[in-house]
């Protein structure tokens, strides 16, 4: 940072006419005041999105079953032959944190559950109001039922 620019949470500081405000960031896990601790985990809704060279259908859902039973949180799954759509509940203390899980996910399952060797092509995680507000309003995905391992 340059000498005579300052940078706070709240608010622009002292600096010269004409001097750049300085830009700041919030760290993950960072709370404001009246927020739930940062060690409290919460529920956050993942839908992580992966797709790749064909597999055959019988072998796909038999790896996402399989997938399903390793990581007892999976509510749902749908699946073709070059993609598939997996969408759980993941106890996280923020969203950086059921981000990273997602993102491993695919990959660390990869050879136990005999997961086609695809990639993540998308990732949502959001937080359970968000979810919870999005279905009331009629728009989102729709709640996750049957629960299980579907064709698209």
């Amino acid at each position: 940072m340059r000498p005579g620019a300052t940078a706070s949470r709240g608010g622009a500081g002292s600096r010269a006419a004409g001097e750049e405000r300085a830009l700041t960031s919030v760290a993950a896990g960072d709370r404001f005041e009246g927020e739930e601790p940062a060690d409290t985990p919460r529920l956050w809704h993942v839908t992580l999105s992966v797709s790749g060279k064909e597999a055959p259908l019988p072998e796909v859902r038999r790896a996402l079953e399989q997938l399903a039973h390793d990581h007892p949180f999976l509510l749902t799954s749908r699946y073709a032959v070059d993609h598939a759509e997996i969408r759980y509940w993941e106890e996280a203390r923020d969203l950086h944190d059921a981000a990273a899980v997602a993102l491993r996910l695919w990959g660390e399952h990869r050879q136990t559950a005999g997961l086609p060797p695809w990639e993540i092509v998308g990732l949502e995680v959001i937080d359970r109001a968000t979810y919870h507000q999005r279905i009331a309003e009629g728009y989102g995905p729709p709640p996750a039922s049957p629960v299980g391992v579907h064709p698209f």
